[in-house]
This record gives structure tokens, C-alpha cells and sequence, in this order.
């Protein structure tokens, strides 16, 4: 039974929320909030909530981040003749409007477009942002000529992140004398096709004293470059990609610690070079560059991850890059965790004494090697595994080149007589004996069951007294007779009376 004090309280409730229907509560909410909220939304979709009333419309041009590319996807930009169209340019205009039509006292966190315009419009976009106190500048576009550096992003004191990228044809910096006055605040740059055929030598841009604030660069086929020097004093990650003419790399910063450098240095000169000096160095990814004459890394103590390929014109090297390769490799020796292409493996191969002297990693714990496997390739191998004397995981991806004709397996391989490739491992048994005594994981992708590859596994397996897994991943394209043939291997393989470890064995179907 319904008591006098609960009617009460149900008559002031409903007394007090007669109306509530009519209450708009959501524009009630501070600003920053419903900014964050409308930042969910496609740029369009923000903009035609300003007609819903005065309060969304200040909403509208107070928005701090406008991001024209979700109004004009990058499968709709393809940069020619037919962009020129009046609907493209009064896309332009609205762009140009919007910036116009700002609050005043509302600063601006991020300009996003991708437009093929003029120069002239580029430079008045840019100038109306610098106006708003722009934080984040992200501008890719194309124009009918080369067009300048903005000049007006330089002593902008508000921005932060500047990402500038043209399509095409590409543009010019300024001098360094005036780039190196400004951007007092920026700490992310990136620059895509840079013309720079009449400013080949950079060593001066990047200092010690410009760009005081900048914790990340990106330089993306800076045409015409020769010559690069970085040595910000701020400097955490930097990238640098596609600089093709490239002949000199130096790189000085105390707190740099991720270093990515990808098809670089130019092919045909004797006398390229890189050097970096990075002792809080955590991560280098070294992709596709040519080899350079002489390399010099220093100082890379606290490295714990890197990833080196190569780019060869021909096999044959010359004394002055094997010796650049292996002062690169060298210079790696505090790694944790290295991945090694396929050339690596080659150039390592190689007969030659000055390989020999390519110093141990001791730290090392994560070896990843890809490879042909093919004969000439074992040697290559066998040097790497007596340079990680305290390895724990080995992972090997085997490049299958059907073209070229491979020993297969046969039951024989698997019992106890000796190939002549088990032969040549057991006579690296004393080298390898730290390597053999550390080693737990071996995980083998694109195993054919071939000879190179069946003697390797049985000489781990035989040897490798603590190892406690061996995975091989079987190709998906491999050609067995039949399905017993691969329950032979199977059966063989993990009936080993003779392997010094319990190591669990599985066979996998590689994907």
C-alpha cells in the first residue's frame, strides 16, 4: 500500500520535470566536450549541424580540427587536368571559407587537406591557418609548377606538426640560412619530394641549434640531396626514405631512438658513406640502401632491435664495401633482437678473412635470417651462429625459389648416415658449442625437406642440449608424392634416439 510520504515525493517529481521534453540538454554541455563529440563525425557531417541553431553554429566555427580529407577521399584525387573542374575549386573555395569564417578567438589544433591548386592559394590556406594559431599542419598537394617552401609556416610559434607532401612535380626548400630561423616550436616534420637539385648538401638545416623542439623527421625522396647532416639536440625518431642520389649520411643526436633509412645512396658512387652516434639508439630498420663505401656506427649501447637488408647491383663486391658491411654489422654488436636479409647472408658467405672480424654478438637473443638456404649460403650461416654465442630464439625463413633445382629430401637423410652438409656442421661442432648451449627455440619456415635444411635440424637436435622446441613450417606449394611420405619425415624426425635434447617438435602448414 502506497504511503502519504511516497505520494508526496511522486507529485514534487512530477511537478519539477513537467517540461523536460523542451529542454535541449546536449547543447548544454561545455564546448571541449561537444568538440570531442562532433570530432567522431566526418568534417560534411559537422558542418550541417551549424543549422541547427545559433549555439551549433558557434559550434561550427570554433571547431578545432578540420580535416578536409574525409570530404574528398584520396581515390578521388589522382591530381590531373580534370580536378580543375568548377566543382573541385568551389570545394577549394569552401575550404578557404571556413578559414574565413572562423571565430577569431578560437585557435585552430589541426588543418588536414589534399588538393591540386595553385601556389598562390597554397601560400593564402596556410597564412589563414598561421593566423588561427594552427598546432597540426597536414598538406599534400599538386601544383602546375614547383612551388617554394611556405615561408609563412617558419616563425609560426604555434605550430607543432607540420607534414607537407606534394605529388607533384614538387618543391623547393629556402636556404638554410632562413629555414633555420624559425620553428620554435614545431617537434614533427615531414617532407615528401623535396626538389633540392640547386641545395645538394644539408649540412647545416638539421643542427645542433635549429629546430630546438623537433622529436621527429621524416624526408621522403629528396631529389637531388647529396649530402645530409643531422644532429638536433631534441631528435627521437627519424626516417628518411627514397633519397636515391644520396652520398653522405651523418647522424649525431643524444636522445635519437628509432632510426629507419630505406632505398638510399646512390649505387653508382665509390664514395658514399654513413656514420651514427646515437647512444640511446633502440631501434634501426636499415631497407633496400645500397651499400655504402665505409660506415661507422658508434655508441649504439642501448640498441635492442634492428632489421638490415641490402640493395646489390651485382654479387661481386669490392674489399672497401665488404669491409663497410661488416664495420655496419660491427656496429650492431649490443643488438637483442636482429633480422638479417637474404643478401646478408650472401655477402656474410663470403671467403674472404675480412668477414672474420666482424665483432660477436653477445647480447643477442632473437636471430631471424632469411635465405635461400642453398649451399653456397652455409657457410654464412654457421659464421652468424658462432657470432651469437648466447642466443635464445632462431628463426630462419627459407626464400623457395622453385626455379633453381634443390636436393630433396630422402628417408635416408633421417637415420644415421651423414650428408656431406652434416658432415661440414659437425666440423663446426667445437665453434659452435656457446650457441649449442644457449639455444631453446628454432622455428624454420618454408621447410622442403630438402638436404641443407634436413642437416641442419639434425645437427641442432643432436647438439642442441637445452633446446626445448623445433618448429618447421612446411610451404603450402611443397610437392610430396604422397601423404605418407610426410608421415615418414614426421615419424623419423621425432623418433631420433640419438638427439642430446627433449625438444617438443612440431610440423606446421605454413599459411
Amino acid at each position: 500500500m502506497e504511503t502519504r510520504s511516497t505520494k508526496r515525493k511522486k507529485l514534487w517529481f512530477a511537478s519539477n520535470n513537467e517540461g523536460d521534453n523542451d529542454i535541449d540538454r546536449i547543447s548544454d554541455l561545455p564546448d571541449a566536450i561537444l568538440h570531442h563529440v562532433l570530432l567522431l563525425l566526418p568534417l560534411k557531417s559537422i558542418a550541417q549541424t551549424s543549422v541547427l541553431s545559433q549555439r551549433w553554429r558557434s559550434l561550427w566555427s570554433s571547431f578545432p580540427d578540420l580535416d578536409f580529407t574525409t570530404m574528398n577521399p584520396s581515390k578521388a584525387i589522382c591530381f590531373t587536368p580534370k580536378l580543375k573542374s568548377k566543382r573541385w575549386w568551389s570545394s577549394m573555395d569552401f575550404i578557404a571559407n571556413v578559414l574565413a569564417l572562423r571565430d577569431k578567438h578560437s585557435d585552430l589544433r589541426a588543418l588536414r587537406f589534399r588538393a591540386h591548386l595553385s601556389f598562390s592559394h597554397l601560400n593564402g590556406l596556410i597564412r589563414r591557418a598561421i593566423r588561427c594559431n594552427v598546432q597540426e599542419l597536414d598538406v599534400e598537394v599538386a601544383t602546375g609548377d614547383y612551388f617554394n617552401f611556405p615561408r609563412g609556416v617558419i616563425t609560426s610559434e604555434s605550430l607543432r606538426v607540420l607534414k607537407l607532401r606534394s605529388r607533384y612535380p614538387g618543391f623547393r626548400l629556402l636556404p638554410s640560412s632562413v629555414m633555420t630561423l624559425g620553428f620554435p616550436s614545431l617537434h614533427t616534420l615531414s617532407l615528401s619530394l623535396v626538389i633540392l637539385y640547386e641545395q645538394s648538401s644539408l649540412l647545416d638545416l638539421f643542427t645542433e641549434s635549429s629546430f630546438p623542439c623537433l622529436k621527429n623527421l621524416n624526408l621522403d625522396a629528396c631529389f637531388g640531396m647529396k649530402h645530409l647532416k643531422v644532429c638536433c639536440r631534441a631528435l627521437e625518431d627519424l626516417t628518411i626514405e627514397n633519397c636515391f642520389q644520396l652520398h653522405s649520411l651523418d647522424i649525431c643526436s643524444a636522445k635519437l631512438e628509432n632510426l629507419r633509412v630505406a632505398s638510399c645512396f646512390d649505387a653508382y658512387s665509390d664514395k658514399t658513406w654513413f656514420k651514427v652516434n646515437a647512444p640511446r639508439l633502440r631501434s634501426i630498420s636499415w631497407e633496400y640502401n645500397s651499400i655504402t663505401a665505409s660506415s661507422s656506427l658508434v655508441n649504439l649501447t642501448s640498441l635492442h632491435e634492428a632489421s638490415v637488408g641490402f640493395s646489390l647491383l651485382h654479387e661481386n663486391l669490392s674489399v672497401e664495401k665488404l669491409q663497410s658491411v661488416c664495420n655496419f654489422l660491427s656496429g650492431l654488436s649490443h643488438v637483442h633482437s636482429l633480422t638479417l636479409d637474404s643478401q646478408c647472408v650472401e655477402i656474410l658467405s663470403n671467403k674472404n678473412d675480412i668477414i672474420n672480424l666482424l665483432h660477436p654478438f653477445n647480447n643477442l637473443k632473437v636471430l631471424e635470417l632469411h635465405t635461400g638456404f642453398e649451399k653456397n649460403n652455409v657457410p654464412g650461416l654457421a659464421f652468424l651462429f658462432r657470432s651469437s654465442p648466447t642466443l635464445h630464439t632462431l628463426i630462419l625463413k627459407i626464400i623457395n625459389d622453385f626455379t633453381t633445382e634443390r636436393r630433396q629430401w630422402n628417408r635416408d637423410l633421417w637415420d644415421l648416415s651423414t650428408s656431406a652438409e652434416e658432415q661440414y656442421w659437425e666440423s663446426q661442432l667445437q665453434a659452435l658449442r656457446p650457441f649449442l648451449d644457449h639455444l631453446k627455440v628454432v622455428k624454420i619456415h618454408g621447410f622442403l625437406e630438402c638436404e641443407n635444411e634436413v642437416s641442419l635440424a639434425k645437427f641442432l637436435l643432436k647438439h642442441g642440449k637445452d633446446l626445448q622446441e623445433m618448429t618447421l613450417c612446411t610451404a603450402k606449394c611443397c610437392n610430396f608424392k604422397d601423404s605418407l611420405r610426410r608421415q615418414k619425415v614426421r615419424s623419423q624426425i621425432m623418433g631420433f634416439s640419438w638427439a642430446s635434447s627433449n625438444a617438443k617438435i612440431v610440423f606446421l602448414l605454413s599459411s
